[in-house]
């Protein structure tokens, strides 16, 4: 799974218990596909600051994911769940 896809998830999950701040640059960034230099100049910020809050973001919300295992006990589940209905039809 491609980064930007996975943080996209992540940020579904997760993204509410990021700072408003956080939230609309990584928005802007796995969302929208803007570069760390268009971010910075959309928030009147530096590219390193930019560059910055996106490090974080991505360790916040590896932290949520690796505490609450939301998206990981998801997978399992729907896996489960197609177990089942596979089962079910070859009945």
């Amino acid at each position: 799974m491609s980064d930007k896809v996975e943080y996209n998830e992540l940020l579904d999950h997760y993204g509410g218990l990021l700072t408003p701040r956080q939230q609309i640059i990584a928005k802007d960034y796995f969302r929208d596909d803007l570069s760390l230099q268009e971010i910075a100049e959309l928030e009147g910020i530096s590219r390193a600051a930019v560059y910055d809050m996106m490090k974080l973001c991505r360790e916040d919300l590896d932290h949520y994911e690796n505490t609450l295992h939301i998206i990981q006990n998801s997978r399992i589940r729907i896996a489960l769940y197609r177990r089942i209905q596979e089962a079910g039809n070859e009945m």
